[in-house]
């Protein structure tokens, strides 16, 4: 959209008010769900506060602001010939421009998996419900059951089936039989895809060969992405759905009288037409049980929403058993908001109509981000390279490793194979503009030289990559770079790029909870605790005596969120741990707090998607008590040995832990795994043992890093490892993109009207 464009649109708009953009339809099997939802959101906003500017997301990823004659149409199908006819796309870059806030009424895939929330994060748009992390873990069954169970909340029993495996079993059921013996189960059973929602690809069976046909029908329920599957033990007793919204204040939680769901013929299953046909099954608001029935319900369902992290509003589906176990199926962080659904009947239970609850989700989310005056009310701020793959690396940002990030993009670019890519490199201001920088700015020391050099004509719109290049290197480190915000940006633009998904990269930019979700999955781990400043005012004494009885002197300090050792500190006694401490809350980070190890400190390179190659490892030396970012990256500094000095079994042992860990989180790409390896003498269990430290989903490339080093001992030079991660990159987005060529062609035929 062009500036008069722009312009045009900002003039049908009330520019006094709030803006709130509802962001409905989309690319997912559930756009028609997203476009009811919508529907019923706009509907409902309070107009004497807000401007409400209704924004459409076409099957193929074209995005309009969507004129108000086509909102109330009955099915998408009804008008999007033409909204493509009568209004120009605009580009994600342009909401800024439109809307100060949005609410997200999108379902399913590039909606509540992170990938729109990490869209929205690098824009900077502030928008409802949860964020990178909790969206992709939430969205993912399998994922979401751990967390679950990690934090004793029952949920079915059965197993799980990864694509791999799927395809072991795709013809051979006396194998998938066995499967069931492994694990115990029976008949009935229900099928579940682990990335969808509205119930798409959900199946009862009773047989080994409706099982096997269920199972290989969710795998390919959507033909753009095969997909893990859910195989649980159905389970008796009252279905319910239990709506969750925060308080006046937006500090915890309150739970709304539990919904008892009745299908059409007990003991079917709740399906797509049940949920929104009209007049097909039955819903009991309050559920029939008795009053400590229906709070327990509510504790389940709010400790579900701990457990997650979930944010704003939520939906919390389970069942009530006949044994008197309250077990959750399906925790949901944007529930839909058709006009008959479960949000709305129990909010009438309060005696909140729909526009109360609508609008007491957005107040209490935009008093959250400090959107308020003091009055309550909303604040109002105004391919050209012939056969040649073009990659765009992307470098800088606004983190504080962002002088390590120039590095890595930098050495990228240089270790690209002149003859196979043409280098794009996109510089990522302080503020996270992109700007497509030339060689002489390339080479320059540090970030703040080259923002002071930058021009107005440098800086594009991220909807420009498309245009510009073929693949996405990612280079920034830390922040809206590491934690999904940008992967899930890149999703949403169905751009490949290299290194994990939203997933991996959310749940890894966070060391305390991956920690809590390795040590779930059986590995070794650090033990330790987060420490927040609120919590260091008020229990100072007992988070010391905490230290003390569980970790012992010394202790590691970190911030629970950066990497490149940042602010990272060890302390001795009770004044070390206090100055580490306030550095750290100082900053407004929260502290973790570890246990001291000691052993042989090892880092260890892994390449790969569902095959992995471990590199060798290599061990580094501190010359203190900690590796310091110089040792890291300052040439001449720091002292690594590749390989490391291991005997043939245990360096066997550390590739297979990298690789079992690689797995466990869901990387691709490339990886690198730090730990440290202590021999029987120094372990406590009395057995060697692996004591995983981190995982850095996309570690630095600079040119000392150990990533070289290793793979030089496999015969790979570093432009051969870089090719390697692009490679990778490109397999990864084939796999889960089946349809790429025909959906990237539908997508800018739509963009172009």
């Amino acid at each position: 959209m062009d500036r008069k464009r722009i312009l045009a649109v900002q003039k049908r708009l009330n520019m006094s008010k709030l803006r709130i953009g509802v962001l409905m339809g989309g690319r997912s099997l559930e756009r028609e769900v997203s476009f009811n939802s919508g529907r019923t959101i706009c509907d409902h906003i309070d107009t004497s506060l807000y401007e409400i500017v209704p924004i459409f997301q076409q099957q193929g990823g074209a995005l309009y602001c969507l004129p108000w004659q086509f909102l109330h149409r009955g099915k998408i199908s009804d008008f999007q010939d033409r909204l493509a006819e009568q209004e120009a796309p605009i580009v994600w870059d342009d909401l800024k421009a439109l809307v100060d806030y949005v609410y997200i009424a999108m379902h399913g895939r590039w909606a509540e998996d992170g990938t729109v929330q990490g869209m929205l994060e690098v824009l900077g748009i502030p928008y409802v419900g949860s964020g990178v992390y909790t969206s992709a873990i939430s969205m993912d069954k399998i994922f979401q059951k751990k967390i679950l169970s990690d934090a004793g909340i029952q949920v079915p029993r059965g197993l799980d089936l990864d694509c791999v495996q799927i395809k072991c079993i795709e013809d051979d059921e006396a194998s998938l039989q066995a499967l069931l013996d492994d694990y115990d189960l029976d008949f009935p059973l229900v099928v579940k895809p682990s990335s969808e929602g509205s119930s798409f690809g959900v199946k009862i069976t009773n047989s080994i060969q409706d099982l096997h046909k269920a199972i290989l029908q969710a795998h390919r329920i959507d033909p753009r992405m095969r997909q893990s599957v859910v195989v649980e033990q159905m389970l008796e007793g009252m279905e319910f759905s239990s709506i969750l919204m925060r308080n006046d204040q937006g500090d915890d939680w309150v739970a709304l009288s539990a919904t008892e769901i009745v299908t059409q013929d007990n003991g079917s299953m709740y399906d797509y037409d049940q949920k929104y046909m009209p007049g097909c099954g039955t819903k009991f608001t309050p559920a029939r049980c008795s009053d400590k029935d229906i709070t327990r319900i509510q504790d389940v369902s709010i400790a579900t929403a701990r457990a997650l992290e979930l944010e704003t509003m939520a939906r919390v589906d389970g069942f009530l058993t006949k044994d008197g176990r309250v077990v959750v199926i399906d925790p949901n962080t944007l529930s839909g908001m058709t006009p008959s659904s479960f949000t709305f009947l129990q909010a009438a239970q309060r005696g909140m109509s729909h526009s109360d609850f609508i609008n007491h989700i957005i107040k209490t989310d935009l008093n959250a981000l400090g959107m308020l005056t003091k009055n309550g009310e909303p604040m109002n701020d105004r391919k050209v390279a012939g056969s040649k793959i073009r990659v765009a690396v992307l470098m800088g940002g606004n983190s504080s490793e962002r002088e390590v990030s120039l590095d890595s993009g930098r050495n990228v670019v240089y270790k690209l194979s002149p003859n196979k890519y043409q280098a794009v490199p996109i510089f990522v201001d302080s503020n996270f503009n992109p700007h497509k920088i030339n060689q002489a700015l390339l080479v320059k020391n540090a970030t703040p030289e080259i923002e002071a050099f930058l021009e107005p004509d440098m800086q594009i719109k991220w909807a420009d990559l498309p245009t510009l290049c073929d693949f996405v290197f990612i280079g920034l480190h830390g922040g809206k770079g590491e934690d999904g915000s940008v992967q899930g940006m890149l999703e949403m633009m169905g751009l490949p790029y290299n290194g994990p998904g939203i997933l991996a990269s959310s749940l890894c930019m966070d060391k305390y909870k991956t920690n809590r979700f390795l040590r779930a999955r059986g590995f070794e781990v650090p033990k330790g605790f987060i420490v927040t400043a609120q919590d260091w005012a008020k229990q100072k004494e007992d988070t010391l005596q905490r230290v003390e009885a569980e970790l012992g002197w010394p202790v590691i300090v970190k911030p629970h969120n950066d990497g490149c050792s940042v602010m990272l500190g060890k302390a001795s006694n009770k004044k070390d741990l206090e100055k580490a401490l306030s550095d750290i809350h100082l900053h407004g980070r929260i502290a973790l707090v570890e246990e001291c190890i000691v052993g042989m400190e090892l880092s260890v390179g892994v390449l790969g998607n569902d095959t992995v190659r471990v590199l060798p490892p290599t061990q580094t030396f501190a010359e203190s008590d900690f590796l310091t970012m110089k040792e890291k990256f300052l040439p001449g500094q720091g002292k690594n040995l590749t390989p490391a000095p291991l005997s043939e079994g245990a360096t066997k042992l550390v590739q297979q832990i990298a690789a079992d860990v690689f797995k466990a989180i869901q990387a691709s790409g490339y990886s690198r795994v730090d730990c440290f390896y202590q021999t029987a003498e120094l372990s406590p269990t009395g057995k060697e043992r692996i004591v995983i430290l981190e995982i850095n989903t996309l570690p630095a490339l600079t040119p000392a890093t150990c990533l070289f080093h290793q793979s030089a001992e496999v015969g790979m030079r570093p432009m051969d490892m870089i090719d390697k991660i692009i490679e990778l990159g490109f397999e990864r987005y084939r796999i889960r993109n089946v349809s790429l060529v025909v959906h990237n062609e539908l997508s800018k035929q739509q963009a172009t009207g």
